[in-house]
């Protein structure tokens, strides 16, 4: 599946060590989930954790959900080792936290090889160096890290972002300059569903391919606000129908609900209805 069209609407963080936890995860409806060996794991846990995620994994049933693992940063005294164990893990990619350029990127492939990286931005240095880090060969993907980002930047809460707009742009036009998947950071009030909503809506005009959740409560509002509506794809299909149309009477122009329809139009109504038929695939698995 081409990644363009590939959902990542909910990116579920699960902590590596809980076994009820990786086991839920095999029913939820996400379209990825982040095994973490990070922030979710207790100092004294992380080394049980790396054999309780392995096994989880080499047990396998989680579909087509797209399985990512986020180690400890390189310079931590886990970092190391988690990488080399995700290497061999049941994984579809590795992710790496605080990443300040594209030498992170290119410590972590050292040691795991050809296994697609993704990387977390969530530093003012990884701001600034957004481009070179999504111009890494082995990126595959971004993920927002507000909180770390927030911290940093020493912001106070606000409902509209605004803080961090700078940082979320520039990571945003950077994953869309080298055709990078990016997602953004968590909704840290799992009870506000409001709020959620009104902030998924935010990422996905944005641009955003989803967002990060903390909670399977989550994970409705992120699937509806991050796939292409009802309205969408019908726009799309009468579009796509208008210019074909167009094009076969030999008129440089299609016209829809009062509006030109150009090329530019069609390539995104055709990617609207790939990234809608995606998403009715991974439902019916």
């Amino acid at each position: 599946m081409h990644s363009r069209a590939r959902p990542y609407r909910s990116v579920l963080y699960i902590p590596g060590s809980k076994d009820r936890a990786l086991d839920k995860a095999r029913s939820l409806p996400v379209d990825a989930i982040i095994f973490d060996l990070e922030d979710a794991v207790a100092a004294d846990e992380k080394d049980n954790a790396r054999g309780t995620l392995a096994g989880a994994l080499a047990a396998g049933g989680y579909g087509g959900r797209m399985k990512i693992v986020r180690i400890n940063d390189l310079s931590t005294p886990w970092g190391r080792a988690d990488a080399e164990a995700v290497r061999d893990m049941a994984a579809d990619a590795v992710l790496l936290p605080k990443v300040g350029s594209a030498a992170d990127l290119d410590a972590l492939a050292a040691i795991t090889g050809d296994m697609p990286l993704w990387a977390m931005m969530e530093t003012p240095r990884g701001m600034l160096n957004a481009d070179q880090i999504a111009g890494h060969p082995m990126l595959q993907g971004m993920v927002m890290g507000t909180n770390d980002l927030a911290k940093d930047l020493q912001t106070r809460f606000r409902p509209d972002r605004l803080p961090l707009m700078t940082g979320l742009g520039l990571c945003l036009l950077a994953a869309k300059a080298h055709g990078r998947i990016i997602v953004d950071g968590v909704y840290n009030a799992f009870k506000d569903d409001d709020g959620l909503r009104g902030e998924c809506e935010q990422g996905r005009d944005m641009g955003f391919d989803g967002k990060t959740l903390i909670h399977p409560a989550q994970v409705d509002i992120a699937n509806v606000a991050f796939a292409p509506s009802e309205a969408e794809i019908d726009l799309a299909r009468r579009q796509i129908a208008a210019f074909e149309a167009a094009e076969a009477a030999g008129q440089g122009v299609a016209v829809v609900d009062g509006k030109i329809v150009e090329n530019l139009h069609v390539a995104t109504a055709r990617e609207t209805l790939a990234k809608a038929e995606a998403i009715a695939a991974m439902a019916t698995e």
